[in-house]
């Protein structure tokens, strides 16, 4: 996709990523690499007793996962050279996900602004959806760079 025709889907829907499974595993591994241990996330016994009634992501986790979510769903534009992530406007954790549920990210552009020749601020609105539930885990606002 050229990026001015990403720029006419300004205000649109315009992609969905692959589904990734967030199993215990994943769950255990983040807890590691932030050292983030609490029982809600990796003890399955001492979670059946807390408000969920099973462990949970990290909601720092559903947040990483919008890195695979953009690799897999957001649209290609063609001479990329590189992208920056830029930070985030906005997030929210609306629900839980719960472990071994399925997510996927869909992506809406809600501003694309050359800021310099060839640099591009990219403002989307990600919404996580959990496979089988109404309710979104998250909904972030996300601001990338993108050069061209």
């Amino acid at each position: 996709m050229t990026i001015e025709e990403l720029q006419r889907q300004v205000g649109q829907h315009v992609s969905t990523s692959d589904w990734f499974e967030v199993d215990q595993t994943r769950i255990d591994q983040f807890a590691v690499a932030t050292e983030d241990h609490h029982d809600i996330h990796v003890d399955p016994e001492a979670a059946r007793d807390m408000p969920f009634g099973q462990t949970i992501a990290h909601g720092f986790l559903t947040l990483s996962m919008l890195a695979p979510f953009y690799n897999t769903g957001f649209p290609k534009i063609d001479g990329r050279q590189y992208g920056l992530n830029y930070g985030f406007n906005r997030v929210r954790f609306l629900a839980p996900v719960k472990s071994g549920k399925r997510i996927r990210g869909h992506f809406t552009v809600l501003s694309l602004l050359e800021k310099q020749a060839g640099n591009y601020r990219i403002n989307m609105e990600v919404t996580v959806e959990i496979e089988g539930e109404e309710k979104p885990a998250m909904i972030a606002e996300w601001v990338t760079f993108v050069v061209v």
